[in-house]
């Protein structure tokens, strides 16, 4: 396995680089609407995703993953920070990828499945309308559409004219996971994409999933907030709180031995079939602190069973696991010579 520094693997050119994302949304109020505070949403963050593999963002509501989503694919604009797409920073100029190069490249789907669609298109004229923006002529868009509404399991002959009220919610986000498709893309984010289904046909949606990648050869940004499925579909995952990237490794590792007290706490809610691994208490107690005023040092330490002098004074740098297990860990608990009382010995961070 490739080394890894600050969240990302060294090696090959990934296709999808992100160093140092902001995002800071103002809070504004009275008579003349001034500013009166500013929500960090996303503050710093780093990561990369290789092709071809399933990157898992998980954390609590409010930590930053949609906000991600969204200025990765230029939704909303950054403050700061780089995106670079194959190797290109996304933007406008020489040398780089501009948005609608980038927008042809990765796509995304959204939570609610009903009101990312418009309900005056039929089908068809859904998952047509986005390779006609790029150029595709009408009449190949249209038999796109229906050669993609069969790879998602829906009969074209049934579902063209139909609108997105006459389709059950699994329907319709099957119609856009179609419409994505359709531009031929190869990065999708998927936000919170099977949540809003029930147990019977999120696992349907995501054996589409799987299926689809394997055959367009497609790579996930997966965000959710349930672990078992992000376990399931994962190759990697990145633990975001408040904002920050606590933690991020290979699935099989970080769900086996997480480093980070915050993705302890979260495996630990996991729901579990064995009466034997029942959760006797909380594995958390209180609420995030508010992204408006985030705590000094390391933003988790207002939580952290683990917490000392050194978490509320200086915040952790996301370094490499000294095993080489392909994990990095934001943690002054387990940085050699951070200066927490409990970390292994070892120059300072």
């Amino acid at each position: 396995m490739s080394a890894v520094v600050n969240g990302a693997r060294a090696g090959g050119t990934p296709l999808l680089s992100v160093q140092d994302l902001r995002k800071y949304f103002p809070v504004t109020g009275g008579v003349l609407n001034r500013q009166l505070a500013t929500v960090q949403a996303v503050d710093d963050v780093s990561f990369e995703v290789e092709r071809g593999e399933t990157l898992g963002i998980v954390g609590e509501s409010g930590c930053g993953k949609s906000t991600t989503a969204r200025l990765l694919l230029a939704l909303i604009t950054p403050d700061a920070g780089r995106i670079r797409y194959g190797g290109k920073e996304v933007g406008e100029g020489a040398g780089r990828i501009p948005l609608r190069e980038l927008r042809r490249h990765a796509q995304m789907v959204f939570q609610d499945s009903y009101s990312s669609l418009n309900p005056r298109l039929t089908i068809e004229d859904t998952i047509a309308f986005g390779p006609i923006v790029h150029g595709t002529p009408r009449r190949e868009a249209r038999a796109r559409a229906r050669d993609i509404l069969g790879k998602v399991g829906l009969d074209p002959n049934l579902f063209i004219r139909r609108y997105p009220h006459e389709l059950s919610g699994g329907q319709r986000q099957r119609v856009n996971i179609a419409r994505a498709l359709a531009i031929q893309p190869d990065l999708l984010v998927l936000d919170e994409a099977v949540s809003a289904l029930d147990k019977s046909v999120e696992a349907q949606v995501l054996n589409l999933l799987s299926d689809l990648k394997r055959e367009f050869a497609l790579t996930y940004l997966f965000i959710s907030h349930d672990l078992n499925v992000v376990q399931y579909v994962s190759d990697r995952v990145l633990v975001m709180y408040l904002g920050k990237v606590v933690e991020v490794g290979p699935v099989d590792v970080m769900y086996r031995e997480p480093q980070h007290p915050y993705t302890r706490a979260l495996l630990s809610a996991m729901p579990s079939m064995d009466p034997d691994r029942r959760t006797e208490d909380a594995p958390l107690a209180g609420d995030p602190p508010s992204p408006i005023n985030p705590p000094s040092g390391c933003r988790f330490h207002t939580r952290c069973p683990f917490a000392q002098a050194v978490c509320r004074d200086r915040e952790p740098p996301l370094v490499a696991d000294v095993a080489a297990s392909g994990r990095s860990v934001a943690c002054h608990l387990v940085t050699p010579g951070s200066g927490h009382p409990d970390a292994p010995a070892g120059p300072s961070a």
